[in-house]
């Protein structure tokens, strides 16, 4: 009789999506203009960051390079809940 070592191996396949279950609208401050001053620019704007593919920071601190119609995802709860916070109503 022979001692054969036989190693059986399983393989799947990954299950991939593009993460859109985990996908949310952000609030992107892009400056502010102070009580009589002129607009004070404090990040890129989304315009920019689409255009030139620049990354931009939203109130919750993520930083992305947007490219994707917010309109498709749910708002941010931590940038809706900063925004309200502010006296602000996000949409």
């Amino acid at each position: 009789m022979s001692n054969a070592n036989t190693e059986i191996r399983e393989t799947t396949t990954p299950i991939t999506d593009d993460g859109d279950h985990d996908r949310f609208a952000h609030v992107v401050l892009e400056g502010y203009t102070p009580e009589g001053g002129e607009f004070v620019p404090i990040g890129n704007s989304v315009v920019e960051g689409i255009i030139n593919a620049t990354p931009v920071t939203a109130l919750c601190g993520k930083v992305w390079v947007p490219g994707r119609d917010p309109k498709k995802y749910p708002i941010c709860p931590t940038c809706k809940e900063i925004a309200t916070s502010l006296g602000w109503t996000p949409s």
